[in-house]
């Protein structure tokens, strides 16, 4: 007989980087999600036909709906999955505490109170912590408890798990099951940060962007590639490739000004606009724009403006261009048969808003482990 399969919802779902290593796994079934935006409801459908996807807003789902689409009552659901928009938490841009976005949390609250499940990972960026001095991290995790979840959290860094990029984020993890919850522990490790330190004998250095994307064809601004350059370079490539399909998708880059591109065409390896001549020095940005990506480091964090110089660090190691949409797919660790749908807009805020898959797949271990040994 058939061990029944784990039950889970997925809210504010996006494409499913959070649910990824979830959706893969035989163990798992994913019952339900939930996302607002109808462009990335979509993208999840496409990559996950047999999940029943709600595409309004989080105010309006709950246990009615999947107690009148499935059956299924409160105490059903074994895990509930979802990270809030991040915006209002974000280091990168302004944390205003008042923005709606920074409260819905406590619709995931809602919907652990009325679901019940016995698990929930809540998902969040590094900023959460320092939100309010603290307190807001402080008030989610009480908030949590009064369901009588035994609630930890940590912060991982998804470059720790094989993903090519510098990527940490605020996992936290509620538990209504006898046994403790461990993390994932890092399979990957800092070369940079070794200093001859035996404990990272057993461990793989991290991945770069060269390793990420060295098989992807070099193209300039204002062109496109449907091939590859190269049969797989390394196992993430291999692993990248494993169902591709025969046209490379998403594979283009923005047609960019004159000036621009003289921009990028003079910036070496992870420069900024200060190696620039000063007559080629953009007037206007932050510090973290117009700048060009290390060949042989991995990513900083890539955003939904991973193909926008002037808003974020994205311009290509070795083109006078900055990143495509599959270049941004694949530095999150999503395969080349994942499907994003719309606009580049909206290709590329589906891909910078997820998690890493990568990521993803080391916590369902983590959780399965969980499940599995508790009597």
């Amino acid at each position: 007989m058939n061990k029944p399969k784990i039950k889970i919802i997925d809210l504010f779902a996006g494409v499913g980087g959070l649910s990824y290593g979830f959706a893969h796994d035989s163990s798992f079934e994913i019952v339900a999600a939930n996302e607002i935006l109808p462009n990335m409801a979509k993208a999840y459908e496409l990559n996950h036909s047999q999940v029943k996807m709600y595409c309004k807003d989080i105010k309006e789902f709950g246990i009615n709906d999947i107690q009148n689409d499935f059956g299924i009552k409160e105490g059903e659901i074994d895990i509930v999955v979802g990270g809030p928009p991040c915006q209002a938490y974000s280091t990168v841009g302004k944390r205003i505490i008042d923005d709606p976005r920074g409260k819905l949390f406590q619709e995931y609250y809602r919907v652990l109170k009325e679901i019940k499940p016995k698990v929930f990972l809540f998902e969040n960026v590094k900023g959460l912590l320092s939100m309010q001095g603290g307190e807001l991290l402080a008030t989610i995790i009480s908030l949590f408890e009064t369901l009588d979840y035994k609630v930890t959290y940590k912060v991982l860094n998804a470059a720790d798990f094989g993903a090519p990029q510098i990527r940490e984020r605020v996992i936290i993890i509620g538990t209504k099951l006898k046994t403790e919850f461990f993390y994932p522990e890092p399979t990957h490790f800092n070369p940079e940060d070794n200093n001859g330190n035996l404990l990272f004998n057993y461990l793989k250095p991290y991945l770069t962007l060269s390793d990420a994307i060295s098989d992807l064809p070099f193209i300039k601004s204002g062109e496109e590639s449907f091939e590859y350059s190269s049969d797989p370079n390394n196992d993430f490539q291999r692993e990248m490739r494993k169902n591709a399909p025969q046209i490379l998708k998403d594979h283009n880059a923005p047609n960019n000004n004159k000036n621009l591109i003289k921009i990028m065409e003079n910036l070496p390896d992870g420069g900024t606009p200060f190696d620039l001549p000063e007559e080629l020095r953009p007037k206007s940005g932050f510090a973290n724009t117009y700048c060009r990506l290390w060949w042989n480091r991995p990513c900083t964090t890539i955003t939904r403006n991973l193909s926008t110089p002037s808003s974020s660090r994205c311009i290509h190691p070795r083109a006078p261009r900055p990143l495509t949409t599959r270049e941004g797919a694949r530095i999150q660790c999503f395969p080349d048969d994942y499907i994003f749908f719309g606009s580049r807009s909206d290709k590329n805020l589906q891909i910078g808003n997820a998690v890493p898959t990568f990521l993803s797949s080391a916590l369902k271990e983590s959780i399965k482990n969980h499940f599995l040994y508790t009597k």
